[in-house]
């Protein structure tokens, strides 16, 4: 069984930054894209980004290109989200997930919180 653990997230005034990790167990996570997903109050939840097995390929949503940076290191079976300059509109809880083994994952969520 597969499980996703974020952490991370807390409240952090506009322009400040927050990293959000997510460990994964098991030891097949080296071999899968791993995302990041973000749900506002009252909101849907929405895609943010992706890393893929090597690392080098990354996606960003538009609203948060140039602001988030995704990572992962293989060894630890972690994946990251470096959150700069971070706004209002970025309070949201933000989930991990991975669609593994042909099963989609979701870590409970961290919970981040930007005060203007």
């Amino acid at each position: 069984q597969v499980q996703l653990v974020e952490s991370g997230g807390g409240l952090v005034q506009a322009g400040g930054s927050l990293r959000l990790s997510c460990a994964v167990s098991g030891n097949i996570f080296s071999r899968y894209a791993m995302n990041w997903y973000r749900q506002a109050p009252g909101k849907q939840r929405e895609w943010v980004a992706t890393i893929h097995t090597g690392s080098s390929t990354v996606n960003y949503a538009d609203s948060v290109k140039g602001r988030f940076a995704v990572s992962r290191d293989n060894a630890k079976n972690t994946v990251y989200l470096q959150m700069n300059n971070l706004k209002p509109e970025d309070t949201a809880v933000y989930y991990c997930n991975g669609f593994i083994a042909r099963n989609d994952y979701w870590g409970q969520g961290t919970q981040v919180t930007v005060s203007s």
